[in-house]
């Protein structure tokens, strides 16, 4: 059975405040970084929004303090990812043109920065449970910037797309590691709010990362943009190192090889629960991919948008997601079901792709871009229900491998997405059929995933019963 709720404070090693038994322990940390050294000053410092309840002056202003050093540095780990894709999006045409390439080519290098995230992931959660969060994730980090800054010197799409796996592989350090240290921590309802919290953070970078990529090819081509994520990759190396401390004990790390990692994700695999929340979220996640693959070209090319046009729609998008989410961790989370709550989203989720199916393929006549866009912003708005939910219910079935078991959740939500980035230009640049085709298909196998794997009426009666 998941943990019911709290923080993993105890179990970690973080010492915690509470009062009576009803009371929800909350990790610590020192006044400068988020670390489980027992020998440091220690504060209380929740999920992104400490309470300050019972301390005054400096005690209560550090624990503030260290609530938002927490959030916002793995809100920048988890915003990597995003500003690798997003920033790059307005690009796209103007790559394919660069490199004298078809479309379905220059997509192929966001299929192989998806795929080496997805990758990725399962050589560095299994190392994070072994040796600790901090060492694999500057490494990662280090090869991230290299990678990044070749993809700017690339000379063929070919190369690009090498040089993009490389920085994908290297970048999923920071997604898995980031879930992992949330793990370490929280539980419960807190690791889901924590989550919708994360949203806020990384959600500002598919907002702006638009926006800049649009202004950046302003003044420069598209391989202006890699050198800004060069740079954007080696300040968070450097935030990372100075602030981001150990969270995860060397009495609780594994110590096995490499056939014991394999049989920890084994073990995680064989729980059919967390098994269809990790598939589900990763449909989820197809998605929202096959959004981000087609949309510059059906927002530009088919419906005649500029760049600047497609990067504020986009960013518009992704204020809907933000929003939703924190309506999802403000009022929903410990009020409502997370089952519910994600139930509802996925449903959502389906209406909002027939919808878009059902406008592409000219069932309503000739539509123009507004009805489509309102379609793009209510499945978008939807995914702030569907993704925080799915992360933290897997993850709540997780005790000791929390490495590995965000390893498997984001490599299944990349290699799925992965595989529906080029379906959607599978027909060509004048259509968007495909990516409403993909949207749909995806979105419905997720809800079954959702009622035929979790099953959440049988452990919701089992709660109800006691048991």
């Amino acid at each position: 059975m998941p943990d019911s709720g709290g923080s993993r404070a105890q179990r970690a090693h973080i010492p915690t405040t509470g009062t009576g038994a009803d009371d929800l322990p909350v990790p610590h940390g020192d006044a400068g970084a988020l670390s489980v050294d027992p020998a440091a000053p220690q504060v209380t410092a929740p999920a992104g929004l400490p309470e300050t309840a019972g301390l005054s002056g400096p005690a209560a202003r550090t624990a503030r303090r260290t609530g938002l050093l927490v959030t916002m540095v793995l809100g920048g780990l988890t915003a990597l990812p995003p500003l690798s894709m997003d920033m790059y999006l307005p690009a796209l045409p103007a790559v394919t043109d660069s490199l004298s390439a078809s479309a379905a080519t220059i997509q192929l290098t966001l299929t192989a920065c998806l795929a080496g995230m997805a990758l990725g992931q399962l050589v560095v959660g299994p190392m994070s449970d072994r040796w600790g969060r901090r060492k694999p994730l500057l490494l990662g980090m280090v090869v991230y910037v290299l990678a990044t800054a070749t993809c700017a010197l690339a000379p063929t799409a070919e190369l690009l797309i090498g040089f993009r796996l490389l920085q994908g592989l290297a970048g999923a350090a920071g997604i898995v590691i980031a879930r992992a240290v949330v793990r370490d921590l929280y539980d419960g309802v807190e690791m889901a709010r924590f989550f919708s919290t994360l949203m806020l953070i990384s959600g500002v970078a598919p907002v702006i990362a638009p926006v800049i990529g649009g202004q950046v090819l302003r003044i420069t081509d598209w391989r202006g943009i890699f050198v800004v994520l060069t740079v954007v990759g080696i300040v968070l190396t450097l935030v990372v190192w100075k602030w981001l401390h150990e969270t995860l004990p060397p009495a609780d790390r594994h110590t096995g090889g490499v056939a014991d990692a394999l049989r920890t994700m084994r073990g995680l695999l064989a729980d059919r629960v967390f098994t269809g929340y990790m598939v589900a979220g990763g449909l989820a996640f197809a998605v929202l991919f096959a959004y981000i693959a087609a949309s510059p070209f059906v927002v530009q090319e088919i419906y005649g948008a500029s760049p600047q046009t497609f990067s504020l729609l986009f960013g518009l998008n992704s204020i809907g997601l933000i929003t939703v989410g924190q309506i999802n961790g403000k009022l929903l989370v410990g009020r409502i079901s997370l089952d519910k709550v994600l139930g509802f989203g996925l449903a959502v989720i389906v209406l909002a792709a027939v919808a878009l199916l059902l406008m592409t393929t000219g069932v309503f006549g000739e539509v123009g871009l507004v009805p489509v866009a309102a379609g793009l912003f209510v499945l978008m708005s939807a995914m702030g229900l569907a993704m925080p939910n799915t992360n933290a219910q897997a993850l709540m079935r997780t005790k000791h491998a929390a490495g590995s078991a965000s390893a498997l959740l984001g490599t299944s939500s990349f290699l799925i997405g992965a595989v529906a980035s080029p379906l959607v230009g599978i027909a060509g640049e004048d259509t968007a059929v495909p990516m409403a085709l993909v949207q749909v298909v995806c979105a419905v196998a997720a809800v079954a995933c959702f009622l035929l794997l979790c099953r959440p009426w049988q452990r919701a009666g089992r709660e109800a019963g006691g048991l």
